[in-house]
């Protein structure tokens, strides 16, 4: 975690985020930045627009707080064939996710926002990836394996789950929860500069 005796320079960053892979990807790009997990309520997502009307509702919640800062705030969802795969509830619900997945192509939305007082820009990024045919037992498996009650769709691609794709077509990081290359287009459009 960043120290809180922070440089506020006009282009400090925060992330409006608990998710500690967030802040893992974030760190590849921009070693320095500050960490607020936003104060709103999730859900209600039905199709990939709405994961960005979360983003804004998370970034404004957070901006708020520090309107000086450059606030960045994502929201991840997987979908096929018209249904949501958020984040599972249980174990069952886990287990209900990987075989809804198994043997096709979903897409893995995130609703990216950045916001600097009034300025506002958005980003909508789609991945798609291909998942093979999946056992009941090796499904069984990964859910021993590894916690997946807080990822969407109930799978970590840098995890065990790499096992499962057989192709994947777009950000990778996206996948993981943070489109590393749209947000860095962004910022740097939006005026912003490493140090």
């Amino acid at each position: 975690m960043i120290s809180m005796s922070w440089d506020y320079t006009p282009s400090y960053l925060v992330l409006a985020s608990s998710s500690p892979r967030r802040r893992e990807l974030l760190r590849l790009l921009i070693p320095e930045f500050l960490v607020v997990p936003p104060e709103v309520e999730e859900g209600g997502v039905r199709e990939p627009a709405d994961l960005l009307a979360l983003a804004e509702k998370k970034g404004k919640a957070v901006a708020a707080r520090y309107p000086k800062a450059m606030v960045i705030a994502a929201d991840t969802a997987v979908f096929r064939n018209g249904e949501v795969f958020g984040k599972p509830r249980d174990l069952r619900e886990a287990k209900a996710f990987l075989s809804a997945l198994s043997g096709g192509w979903h897409s893995v939305f995130t609703g990216l926002v950045v916001q600097k007082g009034p300025l506002l820009r958005k980003a909508l990024v789609e991945t798609r990836v291909l998942f093979r045919a999946l056992s009941e037992e090796e499904i069984a498996w990964y859910l021993r394996s590894e916690d997946v009650l807080d990822k969407a769709g109930a799978y970590a691609i840098q995890g065990k789950a790499a096992a499962f794709v057989e192709r994947i077509e777009g950000d990778f990081y996206n996948v993981m929860g943070l489109p590393l290359s749209a947000l860095w287009r962004i910022l740097w459009e939006m005026g912003w500069r490493p140090r």
